[in-house]
């Protein structure tokens, strides 16, 4: 007989109507309330709430604009704009609206915002003296009505391409939601794609890189799937499940991801996922959703169906032992994954499992380490490192492993030193100290902390070591960062006549630490430099300030350890 080594969490859960088909969710949304942000018609999609990208669910749906900027962006109801931010990367510019329905909207990546907007935008970074910014405005300075147009389309930001990045979120909570669950309408009558199954022996033990598995083709279509060859599954003991799963809408959409995923055991539900609302600082733990240490090595998104304990995402439920089955009773046993779409298209694989003690597969013996419970403040120390893990980092139990290794050739100032491996996921960044050699002292203001490919974790220093947070485990050592950044005009020199041109243009790179300002003065008076960092590009555009004659530019870019590049030439207009 199966045993629920947990009881199973009973909540009430809502299944209501979303354009005529019927998704789980955790409460009722308003379906009538608010209008398309676009006039494309008809609308696609180039992401989905909830899809699986690196180090984090996506937060929104992603609008495909013909790979095009510049639609009219409109307002989805009647509200006040309350933050308005400009960045060199993330949402590059961006709009929130916030609506009396007690729900936000966002709007990012955008080229423009309209004029009103615009000068507000354009007034704060002048009174900062600086490009980017994250305002709050008060709810009767920029005051909206459904329909109005508020930005323009755009790629700015870290966008891939093209596109309008859009997001509802809880006004109170800041938690995001799925979009479609409030009425927007997206051409779909496609179920979901189901390619492969996988068991996991779990054996009691964390779930880690060791822990044993098996594939399984997946064969069939249109919303009915089979295993490929197989009948019946033989499994023993303590078993996990996991499957990869995508979906596509109608017309030009793309791969996007699942809304929900459940698994039944003899016609019992024992795990559900849904994607119908996430917090931001919970994203990261898509790494333990998925099968991470499979990511890491071969890129492919196997989405478990057990929850690791250290897990705080609130997309669970219907959990029986957290997804974790005991196969012990030598019976036959019916699975069945159901699979929905956030239109509420489903697909279904099911499958048989006879539970054999025949066949036990153990899981390999582990390195001698230390163990820390992912429940705790960890720490690590010897002569030559310290390292702490706050409370909440871990996912799971953890044997660590540490291993020290020579200088490393080059811009190194201590030993090498290998934080566990780079196949277990963190949910926080770990504290890391490294002891630094006495030649460093001399540049400790220039020092920090780099992995074995070279990528700047920051640092500073004190007290004999370099310390920062790494985000992610892996091998680290002392470096340096003299150089400034490199800054190459590309239209523009000395004594140059920029008459009829209509901006000043150049390339802003950072060989480690990584960019922290940049500054342009005309005649000594601040003028805005705009930066894309995808495309490494600074410029100011001329806005008629700056009078016909002679005229004096200075440039100032800093990076993060102060290394400053200074830029002066005389120009005309």
């Amino acid at each position: 007989m199966i045993k629920a080594k947990l009881l199973l969490l009973s909540l009430l859960f809502f299944s209501f109507a979303v354009n005529a088909q019927q998704v789980f969710s955790t409460q009722k949304y308003p379906l009538v309330d608010f209008r398309s942000p676009l006039d494309i018609v008809p609308p696609a999609l180039a992401g989905s709430f909830g899809e699986l990208r690196p180090n984090h669910f996506h937060s929104g749906m992603d609008f495909r604009t013909n790979q095009r900027e510049g639609y009219p962006v409109y307002a989805i109801a009647d509200g006040f704009v309350s933050r308005l931010r400009v960045q060199n990367s993330g949402f590059g510019l961006a709009v929130y609206l916030t609506h009396p329905n007690g729900y936000t909207s966002v709007y990012g990546h955008l080229s423009r915002f309209n004029s009103k907007i615009a000068q507000q935008v354009k007034t704060l970074q002048y009174q900062k003296k600086s490009y980017e910014i994250d305002t709050f405005p008060s709810n009767l300075l920029l005051p909206v009505r459904k329909g109005d147009i508020i930005a323009y389309t755009g790629n700015t930001g870290s966008s891939g391409g093209p596109h309008l990045h859009f997001e509802i979120r809880d006004t109170k909570t800041e938690a995001i939601i799925n979009p479609q669950l409030f009425g927007f309408e997206i051409p779909d009558n496609i179920p979901p794609v189901i390619y492969a199954m996988y068991t996991y022996r779990l054996n009691h033990l964390p779930f880690n890189e060791l822990t044993p598995k098996q594939y399984f083709q997946v064969v069939g279509g249109s919303g009915n799937y089979a295993l490929n060859q197989v009948n019946t599954i033989h499994l023993d003991g303590e078993v996990g499940f996991g499957v990869i799963s995508t979906d596509k809408h109608n017309g030009a959409s793309g791969t996007n991801g699942v809304y929900s995923i459940e698994l039944e055991l003899d016609g019992k539900i024992i795990f559900t996922s849904a994607m119908e609302r996430f917090k931001f600082e919970n994203s990261k733990a898509i790494n333990s959703h998925i099968d991470y240490p499979t990511f890491i090595n071969t890129k492919r998104s196997i989405q478990k169906s057990f929850v690791d304990p250290g897990n705080p995402l609130g997309i669970y439920s219907n959990l029986v032992n957290n997804g974790r089955i005991e196969f012990n009773d030598d019976k036959l046993h019916q699975l069945k994954y159901i699979i929905t779409d956030g239109k509420g298209n489903k697909s279904v694989l099911q499958f048989k499992v006879q539970s054999d003690p025949k066949a036990v597969i153990k899981t390999p013996d582990m390195a001698t380490g230390i163990r820390y419970a992912y429940g705790n403040v960890n720490e690590f120390n010897n002569s030559e490192v310290k390292v702490i893990f706050p409370k909440g980092t871990l996912y799971n139990d953890l044997n660590f492993q540490y291993k020290a290794f020579p200088k490393p050739a080059g811009n190194a100032f201590s030993a090498a030193h290998q934080i566990h491996n780079s196949l277990t996921p963190l949910h926080l960044g770990f504290e890391l100290w490294i002891k630094a050699d006495s030649s460093l002292l001399k540049y400790k203001e220039k020092a920090l902390i780099v992995n074995s490919g070279g990528g700047s974790q920051g640092g500073s220093f004190d007290n004999g070591y370099v310390k920062a947070t790494p985000r992610n485990f892996g091998r680290f050592h002392i470096a340096i960062d003299t150089i400034p950044p490199t800054l190459t005009p590309l239209n523009i020199s000395d004594g140059k006549n920029m008459a009829g041109i209509s901006k000043m243009s150049f390339k802003l790179r950072d060989n480690l630490s990584g960019l922290k300002s940049f500054n342009g003065y005309v005649d000594g008076k601040w003028i805005l430099m705009e930066f894309d960092a995808k495309t490494a590009s600074l410029w100011h555009t001329f806005d008629g300030s700056i009078a016909p004659g002679k005229h004096s530019l200075e440039l100032i870019v800093s990076d993060m350890k102060g290394n400053n590049r200074n830029y002066s030439i005389t120009f005309y207009k």
